[in-house]
C-alpha cells in the first residue's frame, strides 16, 4: 500500500493554478516564496494582536524593544540609529513612554550635556508581555519540527539571507 500524499497548505493550491498559466515556474521556488510571505503575514497578526493585548502601539513596542535590545539603557541619540529615525521623533516617542512609567532620562555617567534612557520595571513587563505572545506562537509553529530541522532551516535561511544581504 502506498503512502498517503503529504496534506497540503494554501500555497499548494496558488502554485496549482499558477503552473498552467506560467509553464516555467520552479513550484518549489514559488513555494518557498510564498509560503515565507504567508508566515510573515501571520506573524505580523499575532504580533498586531499582542500588542492591542497589551496596551501598546508599535511605535511604542518598537523603542522598548530596541531599549531592552541594549540592556535597557541606551542615549536617545542611540535609539534613533537603531529605529532608523530622526533624534526628535525618538524625543517625541521617549515623552509618551515617560508619562506612562514605561521609560526614566537620567542624567549620563558619561557626559553631563547628555541624557540617558532606561526601561523601568512597568517598561520591561509592557515589553515581555507583548513579546511573549509572539514568542509562544514561533514556538507553536516551529515546534512542528525536530531540533535538527530547525537548525537546518535556520542554516538555510540565513544562506537565503547572505544572498539578499549581497545585492
Amino acid at each position: 500500500m502506498a503512502d498517503p500524499p503529504p496534506p497540503r497548505d494554501a500555497t499548494d493550491d496558488h502554485v496549482a493554478r499558477w503552473l498552467p498559466v506560467l509553464p516555467d515556474l520552479d513550484p518549489d521556488t514559488e513555494g518557498a516564496v510564498t509560503r515565507a510571505m504567508l508566515l510573515t503575514r501571520h506573524l505580523r497578526r499575532t504580533k498586531e494582536h499582542s500588542l492591542v493585548a497589551s496596551g501598546l502601539d508599535r511605535h511604542e513596542y518598537d523603542t522598548l524593544h530596541r531599549l531592552a535590545g541594549r540592556g535597557g539603557r541606551a542615549a536617545p541619540s542611540e535609539l534613533a540609529a537603531d529605529l532608523g529615525l530622526a533624534p526628535a521623533s525618538v524625543t517625541g516617542r521617549l515623552d509618551g513612554l515617560e508619562s506612562r512609567g514605561f521609560v526614566r532620562r537620567t542624567p549620563s555617567a558619561v557626559d553631563r550635556r547628555r541624557v540617558d534612557v532606561e526601561l523601568t520595571d512597568a517598561g520591561r513587563a509592557a515589553w515581555r508581555q507583548a513579546l511573549a505572545a509572539v514568542g509562544h506562537e514561533e514556538e507553536r509553529l516551529l515546534g512542528v519540527l525536530s531540533e535538527e530541522e530547525r537548525a537546518q532551516l535556520a542554516a538555510l535561511l540565513r544562506r537565503v539571507m547572505l544572498a539578499a544581504e549581497s545585492s
